[in-house]
């Protein structure tokens, strides 16, 4: 009997190639931070991209086909006072962006439709609750409004954007640096990298750890950690002799991997990426010119090697394209944004196909952009999975709604005063009706009144017509 020597996977010829250069986005200013996150995130509609600004922190938000040479007075999201650190897309909305600074604040953003004309420097809510700079910012892949944040003061933080309130503090449970946080499929668990050598799945509404792995890797240098599809858990990290590894766990029983692999000596951060829809993990590490990739099954070896892209400029950093924003038509299965020192260069994954029709194979239903929750309800306690969509026909994005902020305020309780409730008697003097007085009270929208225009008595109160 014939033992099968080579592994078959229909991922096994998957190559990558970098656009042409009249395709990439030229004379950008990457941020020199020295901070390991991805500084780049990206959406079916727009490139964001974290640059070196004078004076506070900013970051560059491109539509996809404004590519070639950007214009050094090209404008930017500049709201923060310090660098800023992580950025990340609303899934539920293409135009809303949070993003995490040195300046320990997390602002949210809302660009408009055709991308930015003029500097953006007023965030539609401030979120305030971290003593130390914010590092890590990551929206709740399934509820509406739901942010997570994570300091440098050791705390995780979950915000309901849609009222600006921090709604759960999770500040006892790492007493180092939070590396990284992840969210499970369907949200309902956390799982943390820290400084500790710790690996913690977190039940966030209880405020409780479900488990943890001491020394996941043994290395000092910082891990990652990210939740699969099927809940298991995927890290990277170093081992005590500086070692770059992968490893792949049981989030029920962590106490031994299902495997671990040594790769190489390079002193570079590993950051996954994973397409849950292929079980394909992408692994760049920070000043490396290569992309790695692997497939998760459930036979050993359980994270198979299928391939390296590789170049000759190192990555500063990396952006990855939702499956929603591919093109199916070229049997594109995953799409990066390689950030140098001064430019962003996309680079296109492909499977090879032969046919020109629709790969069912290569594209099963995906995560969509519709919320399966409200904030909340994902507060009170329900779950949901994904809403997904099918790419045969290519997706069409929607229009997508404005992201509006309903701050509580204590002063909407205090006694109504006259200037909340005008006088209501009609103006002794007949007249055109004139223009509609808007005033905002306490985040509310109140109409005060329409002003009769032949009205000709100055200060009389008696002029408003409601």
């Amino acid at each position: 009997m014939l033992r099968r020597v080579v592994r078959q996977s229909k991922f096994r010829h998957v190559f990558g190639q970098a656009v042409r250069n009249d395709q990439c986005y030229d004379d950008i200013r990457v941020s020199r931070v020295t901070w390991d996150s991805s500084f780049c995130a990206v959406n079916p509609k727009f490139v964001a991209i974290i640059i070196e600004a004078s004076g506070g922190g900013a970051f560059l938000v491109l539509p996809l086909t404004k590519t070639g040479r950007i214009d050094k007075v090209y404008p930017t999201v500049c709201g923060h006072t310090g660098p800023v650190l992580d950025i990340d897309w609303c899934p539920h909305n293409d135009l809303v962006i949070a993003s995490g600074s040195e300046d320990c604040t997390v602002m949210v953003w809302q660009i408009p439709e055709n991308g930015l004309e003029t500097p953006l420097s007023e965030p539609v809510v401030v979120l305030e609750g971290h003593s130390k700079r914010v590092g890590i910012v990551s929206w709740h892949p399934t509820a509406r409004n739901v942010l997570l944040s994570a300091g440098c003061d050791n705390q995780i933080i979950i915000w309901n954007v849609g009222t600006g309130q921090a709604m759960i503090n999770l500040e006892d449970m790492h007493p180092d640096v939070i590396f990284s946080v992840s969210w499970s499929r369907n949200g309902s668990l956390l799982c943390t990298a820290c400084k500790d050598k710790k690996v913690r799945v977190i039940d966030p509404r209880k405020k409780k750890v479900v488990t943890e792995k001491d020394k996941a890797h043994e290395g000092a240098r910082p891990m990652r950690a990210i939740f699969l599809a099927d809940g298991n858990i995927f890290t990277t990290g170093f081992s005590r002799m500086s070692e770059r590894q992968l490893a792949l766990w049981k989030s029920d029983n962590m106490d031994e991997p299902i495997c671990v692999q040594e790769m190489d000596t390079s002193n570079g951060v590993l950051l996954p990426f994973y397409d849950p829809d292929t079980s394909v993990v992408y692994l760049c590490g920070k000043g490396d010119s290569s992309i790695r990739y692997f497939e998760i099954t459930d036979e050993a070896p359980y994270v198979h090697y299928l391939s390296t892209f590789s170049t000759k400029e190192p990555q500063r950093g990396m952006g990855y394209m939702p499956k929603r924003g591919l093109d199916v038509n070229k049997c594109e299965i995953a799409r990066f944004y390689k950030l140098h020192e001064r430019k962003c260069e996309p680079i296109i994954m492909t499977v090879p196909r032969k046919s020109d029709l629709f790969q069912d194979d290569l594209y099963p239903d995906t995560a969509g952009p519709d919320p399966a929750l409200e904030a909340e309800e994902w507060f009170s306690g329900k779950n949901g999975g994904p809403i997904l969509i099918s790419l045969k026909d290519g997706y069409v994005s929607t229009k997508n709604r404005d992201l509006k902020v309903v701050k509580t305020n204590v002063l909407e309780t205090k006694p109504t005063t006259k200037a909340e409730h005008p006088p209501t008697a009609p103006c002794h003097t007949a007249g055109i009706y004139g223009e509609k007085f808007v005033l905002f009270i306490n985040q509310k929208e109140w109409i005060l009144a329409i002003l009769c225009s032949g009205c000709e008595c100055t200060g009389c109160s008696r002029h408003y017509l409601v």
